[in-house]
């Protein structure tokens, strides 16, 4: 049986993977940018196209659906935070400063990007979306528990879990920031230091 052209399976050359590539990562940084400035809400797959300068097919090729072109955004929105609150956290402190150098950092980075912190916080969005962020959640919390941990050890903080501390650190202060993220009076963040000191057990700034 002669083989038809037809039979022969299509293989993209590197010159098209690479367009195709490209293309991709313009239409991430679109979906950023939109996300950044509009939410989720506003975070449309013909409003991302338009940003991209693509068409809505084109994004529809990378990414079947909205949620994952935003889960794509998110996961690389929250690498680049935890790389930056696990660099803050590293430099030499106390064990307690150092779990205070992770919620400094992320609230100082969130308040500078409100909308976007606000999307990646509690936003209402898709299901996809929402389990995202449980992942997002565990990614801090691994970083506050190590320091945790690190201070249990050290008997420089009294013993205690250090994942469920960590975890209701991190759930605490999400609820937070989700006021200052929405009204811009970043008052509520004053607290929030004295608030984690107290939590790990450690000397409180006003009632050493």
């Amino acid at each position: 049986m002669r083989s038809s052209l037809l039979d022969v399976p299509y293989r993209r050359t590197p010159k098209v993977q690479e367009r195709l590539d490209a293309q991709r990562e313009t239409i991430i940084a679109a979906a950023t940018h939109q996300l950044a400035e509009h939410g989720y809400g506003g975070c449309s797959v013909a409003a991302v196209a338009e940003r991209a300068g693509v068409a809505v097919g084109s994004v529809y090729r990378h990414f079947p659906t909205k949620a994952e072109l935003v889960v794509h955004v998110f996961r690389q929105v929250v690498s680049h935070e935890v790389d930056a609150v696990r660099e803050a956290s590293a430099r030499p402190g106390e064990p307690a400063e150092r779990v205070l150098a992770v919620f400094e950092t992320f609230a100082t980075r969130a308040l500078k990007s409100p909308r976007l912190a606000y999307a990646l916080l509690a936003e209402p969005v898709d299901a996809l979306i929402d389990a995202e962020r449980l992942e997002f959640r565990r990614a801090f919390r691994d970083v506050v528990a190590e320091h945790v941990a690190a201070g249990v050890r050290e008997r420089a903080l009294p013993a205690q879990d250090g994942v469920l501390t960590a975890a209701a650190l991190v759930g605490a202060a999400a609820e937070v920031l989700i006021g200052p993220l929405t009204s811009g009076n970043a008052t509520d963040l004053v607290e929030l230091r004295t608030f984690v000191l107290r939590a790990l057990g450690g000397s409180d700034a006003r009632h050493a």
